[in-house]
């Protein structure tokens, strides 16, 4: 008899305990476990093929992700479109021409429906495909917390606000993470996604032609695809870590010692003295930068989510229900 109720028991418990996730407001990494279990292999998959075509990719969700949480917390807000009645976040000047990744969300969001619909947010989904794409790049790997809920609103003006911009200098960089509840030290570890991805010219044309901290011969390299005057040119690319570009390695900290950040806002991070021993301190021992990333990320994944009966999930990312 014993051996026939524990079963039924535990069940019972579990199910209480996904119920109790859903009504308490607490993030968890197994919040999936039972409504939509085949979810995380599903999203790596896709994400994987995505990557496997395009590397860029992976840098791009983490953007993405980023731009969305630093904004009224993680909620999908950024995924929103406009329409004549409803304006979104994505065309800010912090993120028109420069987040991307959409397409890729919207695939993964009608797969996961077709599996488990309407169980599954935007919102972790965008949050576990950042995390798979830092992971197929070469990155950590993290246990995502989930159990988020989609934003029926978005604040286009928060953006302006709340997004770093490459010109900040380190000062207004500390203020923008402190403000939402970072260290200094999550804020270097964080800089590091630097280690993948492109960049616009737009971003770093003050840099390579009137800061002074910057290598002169990286410089002139970069000001061949980046012309003073601006124009056409402005969207433009160039690597942030040219020397590996599409894998997350601790390489972005060595440019950065040796003057060869794109960004204004990377060379900052020589201004102050404990920042540029973190700086040092990456640069030497990978392991580090990638455990304290990936403390980091994880706490910025726990921005102001919204759950329990907040919010909604969306049917379409695009759109609210």
């Amino acid at each position: 008899m014993a051996n026939s109720l524990f079963p039924t028991v535990t069940v019972h418990f579990a199910f209480l305990l996904v119920f109790f996730g859903i009504t308490s407001g607490q993030l968890s990494t197994n919040y999936y476990s039972y409504s939509c279990p085949t979810l995380l292999p599903t999203v790596k998959s896709i994400v994987a093929s995505a990557v496997a075509k395009e590397p860029r990719i992976g840098a791009s969700l983490l953007r993405l992700f980023f731009h969305d949480c630093f904004v009224n917390g993680c909620d999908g807000s950024i995924l929103l479109d406009d329409t004549p009645t409803f304006t979104g976040e994505k065309a800010a000047k912090a993120n028109n021409n420069s987040v991307r990744g959409f397409e890729l969300i919207d695939q993964i969001k009608s797969t996961v429906e077709q599996l488990c619909p309407a169980t599954v947010s935007c919102a972790d989904i965008l949050a576990i495909s950042s995390r798979d794409g830092v992971v197929l790049m070469g990155g950590p790997t993290w246990e995502v917390k989930l159990g988020r809920r989609d934003s029926r609103t978005a604040r286009r003006a928060l953006v302006k606000k709340y997004i770093p911009t490459p010109s900040f200098n380190l000062s207004n960089l500390i203020s923008n993470f402190s403000a939402q509840g970072f260290s200094t030290k999550d804020l270097v570890a964080l800089t590091g996604a630097h280690t993948i991805g492109l960049s616009r010219c737009v971003n770093f044309r003050e840099h390579i032609y009137n800061d002074s901290n910057i290598d002169a011969a990286f410089a002139m390299r970069r000001q061949a695809v980046c012309p003073r005057k601006s124009g056409s040119d402005d969207n433009n690319l160039a690597p942030l870590d040219p020397k590996t570009i599409m894998t997350f390695d601790n390489h972005y900290f060595k440019n950065v010692l040796r003057n060869k950040g794109l960004l204004h806002s990377d060379q900052e991070l020589l201004t102050e003295r404990y920042t540029a021993s973190l700086v040092k301190f990456y640069s030497r021992n990978n392991d580090a930068f990638f455990t304290d990333f990936t403390s980091a990320i994880i706490k910025m994944g726990d921005l102001r989510p919204l759950t329990g009966r907040k919010g909604e999930i969306r049917n379409n990312c695009r759109r609210k229900n």
